[in-house]
Protein backbone atom coordinates (compact mmCIF):
# COMPACT_ATOMS: atom_id res chain seq x y z
CA UNK A 1 0.00 0.00 0.00
CA UNK A 2 1.24 3.40 -0.77
CA UNK A 3 0.89 6.14 1.71
CA UNK A 4 0.75 9.70 -0.51
CA UNK A 5 -0.92 11.90 1.82
CA UNK A 6 -1.61 11.40 5.33
CA UNK A 7 -0.61 8.73 7.51
CA UNK A 8 -2.15 7.32 11.28
CA UNK A 9 0.54 6.83 14.02
CA UNK A 10 -1.47 2.77 13.88
CA UNK A 11 -0.16 2.73 10.48
CA UNK A 12 3.10 3.88 10.85
CA UNK A 13 3.59 1.81 13.92
CA UNK A 14 3.68 -1.55 11.78
CA UNK A 15 6.18 -0.36 9.82
CA UNK A 16 8.88 1.45 11.78
CA UNK A 17 11.82 -1.34 11.21
CA UNK A 18 10.67 -1.91 7.35
CA UNK A 19 13.69 -1.12 5.41
CA UNK A 20 11.57 -0.48 2.70
CA UNK A 21 10.18 2.87 4.69
CA UNK A 22 11.84 5.98 5.92
CA UNK A 23 11.36 8.75 8.48
CA UNK A 24 12.10 12.12 8.76
CA UNK A 25 12.54 14.65 11.56
CA UNK A 26 11.52 18.06 10.03
CA UNK A 27 10.96 19.51 13.80
CA UNK A 28 11.58 23.48 13.77
CA UNK A 29 11.09 26.55 15.08
CA UNK A 30 11.28 29.91 13.53
CA UNK A 31 12.42 31.87 16.17
CA UNK A 32 14.71 28.95 17.50
CA UNK A 33 16.06 27.63 14.06
CA UNK A 34 18.38 25.09 16.66
CA UNK A 35 15.38 23.86 17.77
CA UNK A 36 14.32 20.88 15.51
CA UNK A 37 18.22 19.05 16.29
CA UNK A 38 18.22 19.69 19.79
CA UNK A 39 14.65 18.24 19.80
CA UNK A 40 15.52 15.33 17.71
CA UNK A 41 18.64 14.56 19.79
CA UNK A 42 16.48 14.50 22.98
CA UNK A 43 13.94 11.83 21.27
CA UNK A 44 12.83 10.94 18.31
CA UNK A 45 10.88 8.02 16.16
CA UNK A 46 12.56 4.77 15.96
CA UNK A 47 14.56 5.61 12.52
CA UNK A 48 13.97 8.89 11.58
CA UNK A 49 16.73 10.89 10.03
CA UNK A 50 16.92 14.55 11.05
CA UNK A 51 16.58 17.59 7.70
CA UNK A 52 16.52 20.80 9.05
CA UNK A 53 14.36 23.41 7.16
CA UNK A 54 16.54 25.89 7.08
CA UNK A 55 19.84 24.01 5.46
CA UNK A 56 18.31 21.38 3.33
CA UNK A 57 15.05 21.77 2.90
CA UNK A 58 15.96 25.71 1.33
CA UNK A 59 18.18 27.04 -1.08
CA UNK A 60 20.81 30.18 -0.32
CA UNK A 61 19.14 33.21 0.79
CA UNK A 62 20.18 36.29 -1.74
CA UNK A 63 18.00 38.94 0.26
CA UNK A 64 15.65 39.16 -2.83
CA UNK A 65 14.72 35.44 -3.07
CA UNK A 66 12.75 34.63 0.41
CA UNK A 67 13.82 33.38 3.24
CA UNK A 68 13.20 30.12 2.46
CA UNK A 69 14.32 30.22 -1.36
CA UNK A 70 13.95 26.23 -3.29
CA UNK A 71 16.67 24.04 -2.16
CA UNK A 72 18.40 23.03 -5.30
CA UNK A 73 16.98 19.81 -6.42
CA UNK A 74 20.71 17.97 -6.86
CA UNK A 75 21.46 18.42 -3.41
CA UNK A 76 18.24 17.58 -2.09
CA UNK A 77 18.56 14.56 -3.41
CA UNK A 78 22.09 13.31 -2.08
CA UNK A 79 20.84 14.18 1.25
CA UNK A 80 17.65 11.80 0.75
CA UNK A 81 19.77 9.12 -0.89
CA UNK A 82 22.22 9.24 2.14
CA UNK A 83 19.10 8.37 4.29
CA UNK A 84 18.51 5.64 1.83
CA UNK A 85 15.82 6.85 0.02
CA UNK A 86 15.73 5.51 -3.29
CA UNK A 87 12.52 5.43 -5.67
CA UNK A 88 10.17 2.82 -4.34
CA UNK A 89 10.75 4.06 -0.51
CA UNK A 90 7.80 4.53 1.36
CA UNK A 91 8.87 8.42 3.09
CA UNK A 92 6.82 9.38 6.32
CA UNK A 93 7.67 12.91 7.70
CA UNK A 94 6.47 14.49 10.55
CA UNK A 95 7.53 17.38 12.74
CA UNK A 96 5.62 18.69 16.19
CA UNK A 97 3.32 21.44 15.02
CA UNK A 98 0.05 19.79 12.92
CA UNK A 99 2.64 19.27 9.73
CA UNK A 100 3.72 23.13 9.26
CA UNK A 101 7.22 22.31 8.79
CA UNK A 102 6.88 17.87 7.45
CA UNK A 103 4.31 18.99 4.99
CA UNK A 104 7.43 21.46 2.84
CA UNK A 105 9.08 18.07 2.39
CA UNK A 106 6.08 16.12 1.82
CA UNK A 107 5.20 18.79 -1.49
CA UNK A 108 9.49 18.74 -2.32
CA UNK A 109 9.70 14.65 -2.27
CA UNK A 110 6.48 14.97 -4.82
CA UNK A 111 8.17 17.89 -6.49
CA UNK A 112 11.13 16.42 -7.13
CA UNK A 113 8.86 13.04 -8.87
CA UNK A 114 8.61 11.07 -5.16
CA UNK A 115 5.10 10.38 -4.43
CA UNK A 116 5.81 7.74 -2.13
CA UNK A 117 5.69 10.21 1.17
CA UNK A 118 3.02 10.58 3.71
CA UNK A 119 2.73 13.44 6.71
CA UNK A 120 1.88 11.64 9.92
CA UNK A 121 -1.57 13.14 11.01
CA UNK A 122 -1.27 14.62 14.58
CA UNK A 123 2.77 15.09 13.74
CA UNK A 124 5.10 13.35 16.72
CA UNK A 125 2.68 14.63 19.68
CA UNK A 126 -0.28 12.08 18.38
CA UNK A 127 2.56 9.42 18.62
CA UNK A 128 3.85 10.35 22.50
CA UNK A 129 -0.10 10.76 23.35
CA UNK A 130 -0.55 7.05 22.16
CA UNK A 131 2.73 5.98 24.49
CA UNK A 132 4.66 5.08 21.82
CA UNK A 133 8.56 5.10 21.79
CA UNK A 134 11.10 7.44 21.18
CA UNK A 135 14.65 7.15 20.90
CA UNK A 136 17.81 9.13 21.29
CA UNK A 137 19.60 6.20 18.76
CA UNK A 138 20.63 7.65 15.38
CA UNK A 139 20.03 5.34 12.44
CA UNK A 140 21.79 3.73 9.82
CA UNK A 141 21.61 3.26 6.43
CA UNK A 142 22.29 1.73 3.10
CA UNK A 143 22.99 4.79 1.07
CA UNK A 144 20.47 4.65 -2.11
CA UNK A 145 20.55 6.72 -5.61
CA UNK A 146 17.61 9.18 -5.73
CA UNK A 147 16.82 10.97 -9.03
CA UNK A 148 15.25 14.45 -8.74
CA UNK A 149 12.84 14.87 -11.88
CA UNK A 150 11.53 18.30 -11.12
CA UNK A 151 8.06 18.73 -11.85
CA UNK A 152 6.38 22.23 -13.34
CA UNK A 153 4.76 23.10 -10.11
CA UNK A 154 6.31 26.34 -9.26
CA UNK A 155 5.96 29.85 -10.77
CA UNK A 156 8.45 32.52 -10.60
CA UNK A 157 8.24 35.50 -9.33
CA UNK A 158 8.36 37.54 -12.84
CA UNK A 159 5.05 34.85 -13.49
CA UNK A 160 2.68 36.29 -10.52
CA UNK A 161 3.95 39.74 -11.83
CA UNK A 162 2.79 39.64 -15.27
CA UNK A 163 -0.67 38.02 -13.91
CA UNK A 164 -1.83 41.26 -12.39
CA UNK A 165 -4.93 42.50 -13.37
CA UNK A 166 -5.30 39.71 -15.50
CA UNK A 167 -6.41 37.02 -12.98
CA UNK A 168 -5.28 33.67 -15.06
CA UNK A 169 -4.75 32.22 -12.36
CA UNK A 170 -6.13 32.76 -8.32
CA UNK A 171 -3.59 33.21 -5.95
CA UNK A 172 -4.46 32.02 -2.33
CA UNK A 173 -1.74 33.17 0.40
CA UNK A 174 -1.86 30.49 3.50
CA UNK A 175 -0.53 33.34 6.39
CA UNK A 176 -2.91 34.10 8.76
CA UNK A 177 -5.99 36.87 8.43
CA UNK A 178 -4.30 39.53 10.36
CA UNK A 179 -0.82 39.31 8.62
CA UNK A 180 -2.59 39.13 5.18
CA UNK A 181 -4.73 42.33 6.26
CA UNK A 182 -1.19 43.97 6.90
CA UNK A 183 -1.41 43.89 10.58
CA UNK A 184 0.69 42.60 13.24
CA UNK A 185 3.60 41.65 10.97
CA UNK A 186 7.09 40.83 12.34
CA UNK A 187 8.22 38.43 10.19
CA UNK A 188 8.76 40.65 6.95
CA UNK A 189 9.73 44.64 6.86
CA UNK A 190 6.36 44.98 4.89
CA UNK A 191 2.94 44.04 5.55
CA UNK A 192 0.22 43.12 3.11
CA UNK A 193 -0.44 40.54 0.35
CA UNK A 194 -0.41 40.09 -3.40
CA UNK A 195 -2.83 42.66 -5.05
CA UNK A 196 -5.57 40.13 -5.95
CA UNK A 197 -4.86 37.56 -3.55
CA UNK A 198 -7.49 35.34 -1.07
CA UNK A 199 -7.05 34.27 2.07
CA UNK A 200 -6.29 30.70 3.55
CA UNK A 201 -5.10 30.00 6.77
CA UNK A 202 -3.39 26.72 6.47
CA UNK A 203 -4.06 26.23 10.51
CA UNK A 204 -8.18 26.24 9.14
CA UNK A 205 -7.00 23.00 7.74
CA UNK A 206 -6.57 21.46 11.47
CA UNK A 207 -8.69 20.30 13.96
CA UNK A 208 -7.07 20.38 16.78
CA UNK A 209 -3.85 18.87 15.50
CA UNK A 210 -5.25 16.53 13.39
CA UNK A 211 -6.45 17.36 9.64
CA UNK A 212 -9.99 17.78 9.18
CA UNK A 213 -11.48 15.61 6.76
CA UNK A 214 -11.70 15.68 3.24
CA UNK A 215 -15.33 16.52 2.95
CA UNK A 216 -14.88 19.02 4.81
CA UNK A 217 -11.38 20.67 3.44
CA UNK A 218 -13.41 20.48 -0.12
CA UNK A 219 -15.95 22.65 1.00
CA UNK A 220 -13.59 25.30 2.66
CA UNK A 221 -11.63 25.25 -0.56
CA UNK A 222 -14.00 25.29 -3.01
CA UNK A 223 -15.24 28.40 -0.82
CA UNK A 224 -12.10 30.12 -1.26
CA UNK A 225 -11.81 29.15 -5.18
CA UNK A 226 -15.32 30.50 -5.87
CA UNK A 227 -15.42 28.01 -8.87
CA UNK A 228 -11.60 28.63 -10.20
CA UNK A 229 -10.43 25.27 -11.08
CA UNK A 230 -7.62 24.08 -9.21
CA UNK A 231 -5.24 24.08 -11.48
CA UNK A 232 -5.40 27.58 -12.14
CA UNK A 233 -4.50 28.49 -7.96
CA UNK A 234 -1.36 29.27 -6.85
CA UNK A 235 -0.39 28.80 -2.87
CA UNK A 236 1.84 31.10 -1.06
CA UNK A 237 2.46 32.37 2.48
CA UNK A 238 5.72 34.28 4.16
CA UNK A 239 8.50 31.77 2.66
CA UNK A 240 7.13 29.07 0.76
CA UNK A 241 6.37 26.58 4.19
CA UNK A 242 2.92 26.72 5.10
CA UNK A 243 1.77 27.39 1.64
CA UNK A 244 2.53 23.45 1.16
CA UNK A 245 0.64 22.83 4.38
CA UNK A 246 -2.36 24.09 1.66
CA UNK A 247 -0.98 22.27 -0.73
CA UNK A 248 -1.32 18.76 1.15
CA UNK A 249 -4.65 19.73 2.36
CA UNK A 250 -5.89 20.03 -0.77
CA UNK A 251 -4.42 16.32 -1.90
CA UNK A 252 -6.22 15.18 0.98
CA UNK A 253 -9.41 16.73 -0.46
CA UNK A 254 -9.37 15.25 -3.72
CA UNK A 255 -8.39 18.51 -5.48
CA UNK A 256 -4.58 18.27 -7.00
CA UNK A 257 -3.30 20.38 -9.67
CA UNK A 258 -2.52 23.61 -7.31
CA UNK A 259 1.42 24.97 -8.10
CA UNK A 260 3.41 27.31 -5.60
CA UNK A 261 5.00 30.15 -5.81
CA UNK A 262 8.19 29.77 -3.79
CA UNK A 263 9.41 32.96 -3.19
CA UNK A 264 5.81 33.75 -1.66
CA UNK A 265 5.29 37.37 0.29
CA UNK A 266 8.95 37.48 1.51
CA UNK A 267 10.66 37.96 -2.26
CA UNK A 268 7.75 40.07 -3.15
CA UNK A 269 7.87 42.81 -0.31
CA UNK A 270 11.52 42.81 -0.85
CA UNK A 271 11.53 45.05 -4.11
CA UNK A 272 9.66 47.66 -2.97
CA UNK A 273 8.49 48.61 -6.50
CA UNK A 274 6.14 45.74 -6.36
CA UNK A 275 2.46 46.28 -5.43
CA UNK A 276 1.09 45.75 -2.15
CA UNK A 277 -2.58 45.35 -0.64
CA UNK A 278 -3.82 45.65 2.71
CA UNK A 279 -7.52 45.28 3.82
Amino acid sequence: MKFSTLITCDDLAEHVNDPAWRIIDCRHQLSDTAYGEKAYAEGHLPGAFFFHVDRDLSGKMTGQNGRHPLPDPARLAAKLGAAGVGSDTQVVVYDDDAGMYAARLWWLLRWMGHDRVAVLDGSVRAWIDQGRPLTTEKPGSVVKDFVARPRDWVLTVEQVEANLGKNEFCLVDARGPDRFRGENETMDPVGGHIPGARNRFFRDNLDGNVFRSADELRKAFQGVFSGVDPSRVVMYCGSGVTACHNLLALQVAGMPGAKLYAGSWSEWCSNPERPVERC
